[in-house]
């Protein structure tokens, strides 16, 4: 009986030596891997005195009021604030501003914080005392 032999598992296997040359990495020429010379920078002084103007634009410097600053200012009046009005003013999840109320607002910074429940409302949380140290 004559003896057939699978040619497919003759092939060479991948990562043994008789594989292609094709999968080894190729070395980036010196041309390719060369950096730019720098820039030359001149001090103001030079380009003062080379004629090149200077212009200073002054851009009105905003301030921008962080999330966490809503929520103190939400906290600090009478009434205080519930965690929908947190979590509307900061864009949230509720479980976000109860880690913030937890977290920040009564560990780190130090603050007082005590919700007021009223019969048949939503709870409320507000700041006694500006810091408790």
């Amino acid at each position: 009986m004559p003896v057939t032999r699978n040619l497919e598992s003759t092939a060479p296997k991948k990562g043994s030596a008789k594989s292609n040359t094709s999968s080894r990495r190729k070395v980036p020429s010196i041309a390719a891997t060369a950096k730019k010379p720098p820039r030359p920078v001149d001090s103001k002084a030079e380009q003062v005195a080379a004629g090149k103007t200077l212009v200073k634009i002054d851009k009105p410097k905003v301030e921008r009021v962080t999330k966490q600053e809503r929520v103190l200012t939400l906290l600090s009046q009478p009434a205080g604030a519930s965690i929908d009005e947190m979590m509307q003013a900061t864009d949230w999840q509720q479980h976000s501003v109860r880690g913030f109320l937890a977290g920040t607002v009564k560990k780190k910074l130090g603050f007082s914080l005590t919700s007021v429940k009223p019969k048949d409302g939503v709870r409320r949380y507000r700041i006694e005392t500006r810091r408790v140290r």
